[in-house]
């Protein structure tokens, strides 16, 4: 994925950090915890970016 258009999970409303030690980041919207942060683990699954980020406000 080109580190450009890499989406920053910390701004999505759909991240949050966990009390996993082996998965300390989750995805509310795909329901899922990994060691990595999320929009990566979308890509690497799907071959595609992540089309639920939402900024916080």
């Amino acid at each position: 994925m080109n580190k450009d258009k890499r989406i920053n999970c910390l701004k999505c409303k759909h991240f949050y950090v966990t009390w996993d030690t082996n998965n300390p980041r989750g995805c509310r919207y795909f329901g899922f915890k990994t060691r990595y942060i999320p929009s990566l683990a979308v890509y690497k699954s799907s071959g595609k970016r992540c089309k639920a980020f939402k900024l916080k406000k």
